[in-house]
């Protein structure tokens, strides 16, 4: 196994004891080390043997000043910066582009970044420039602290709480630092990156007691020669599944559950981000989009119910989730999302609009049947289609065999037009 190498993020000026200790624990555990100080106003260091760590007699092998250089700016400037916040989105600029660089270079396997609330707030800018499937640990005194929203969360970060780290060393900091730096470097060791000889389709939706469609059309598309990627649309799994999209990862899309839209668009913190249903479109990547469970806005379930939802229909699914039904002026909202979205898409572009029900708890004597909004959700989206996009009206429910069946004609026949090209293993 080839050694591998971690990026190791953080201030040397105030943690250097902590920093040298993790790196001396990847290299112990068989990997290498590239360290990246982002300190601002003091200095690393010089150890005794650097070279120990990282291959280099200089205290760290990418500099603050190498760091400040890469935003635009000396050190001075940041220094001179009117506050420490700016300052540190200054260095956070700086280390996420160096960082991007350096991984497309080949420098590097994983990141660890360590650091208090401060340093926290950098790594994640640093994360969000790696596309997923890079490991990335931040070690963090706030770690899954309600402070940090989730559209700062990189769909695949992995944060480990960095416990009696404020300050200096002791046992408890000490073992906390080397489960992050086992977890990163087991992590580069053991990744298996995707194959790019197999052409993906990324498939959204929610569990098979809602949205049933992944059963049937998973064999179908494997048959055809393709890969596919379900993402759980509640949130994360839609930020992991537009990033994905909006790098011209997938060969085409089945975006079949847009409920994170309309959580977004209702003000949810269970949410994709402004970005749900235009990764595909911007990358001009082929897309059959399906409005799955768009009657519904997904609530924390173990918070208080906001007042604004107060006499609605609600589902408690677990302890996590509560689903509260919209009525039809929110569905209008949910749709002319849709639509603004769609208008906005450069590649072939096919809706499925499913006019029996687009989630299984919306059946005629289901606990969640809302006739009112999908007759409100549907006439907007007939009457608003707009003309680029391939509109399919289907009696059917969305869980019904000919809904799969529609999706399959309409995948298709983008392969015979060459849209789409066909995978070695079928042609």
């Amino acid at each position: 196994m080839s050694r591998k190498t971690i990026l190791l993020v953080g201030t040397y000026d105030t943690k250097q004891d902590e920093l040298t200790f993790l790196a001396s624990t990847i290299q112990q555990a068989g990997g290498r080390v590239l360290a990246m100080d982002v300190s601002v106003l003091g200095d690393a260091s010089v150890l005794e043997d650097a070279s120990v760590f990282w291959e280099s007699d200089q205290p760290v092998a990418i500099s603050k000043h190498d760091v400040a250089a890469a935003a635009g700016m000396d050190i001075a400037a940041v220094i001179a910066s009117p506050d420490e916040n700016l300052a540190m989105q200054a260095m956070a600029r700086g280390a996420a582009k160096l960082a991007g660089d350096a991984h497309l270079a080949g420098k590097f396997d994983g990141v660890l970044a360590l650091g208090g609330s401060m340093g926290t707030d950098l790594a994640l800018d640093l994360c969000a420039a790696l596309p997923i499937g890079v490991p990335k640990y931040i070690i963090s005194t706030v770690a899954f602290s309600p402070m940090i929203p989730p559209a700062r969360l990189p769909a695949d970060i992995q944060m480990i709480l960095w416990a009696g780290g404020l300050y200096g060393l002791s046992s408890v900091c000490k073992s906390a630092l080397s489960q992050a730096a086992g977890a990163v470097l087991g992590a580069c060791q053991t990744v298996l990156p995707p194959d790019p000889d197999k052409p993906m389709i990324g498939m959204t939706s929610l569990g098979l007691s809602t949205l049933t469609y992944m059963a049937d059309l998973k064999p179908e598309l494997e048959a055809r020669g393709f890969e596919v990627a379900v993402f759980h649309a509640t949130g994360m799994g839609g930020r992991a599944f537009e990033s994905l999209a909006s790098q011209g990862t997938f060969a085409a899309v089945m975006d079949f559950c847009t409920q994170e839209l309309g959580n977004h668009v209702h003000g949810s913190s269970i949410s994709a981000g402004d970005t749900r249903l235009k990764g595909a479109g911007a990358a001009a990547t082929p897309q059959i989009v399906a409005p799955g469970c768009y009657d519904l806005v997904d609530v924390i379930g173990w918070q208080e119910l906001d007042d604004k939802w107060q006499g609605y229909p609600t589902h408690a699914h677990n302890r996590l989730i509560t689903s509260v039904v919209l009525r039809e002026e929110d569905c209008l909202k949910v749709a002319d999302a849709h639509l603004a979205r769609l208008a906005a898409a450069s590649g072939a572009t096919a809706l499925l609009l499913p006019l029996g029900g687009c989630g299984e708890w919306d059946r005629p004597g289901a606990d969640l049947y809302n006739p009112d909004g999908l007759r409100a959700f549907m006439g907007r989206l007939l009457d608003g289609c707009p003309d680029q996009v391939d509109l399919h009206r289907l009696n059917a429910h969305i869980n019904d065999a000919a809904f799969c069946e529609a999706a399959l004609s309409v995948l298709d026949s983008w392969l015979d037009a060459g849209l789409i090209p066909r995978p070695a293993a079928e042609a």
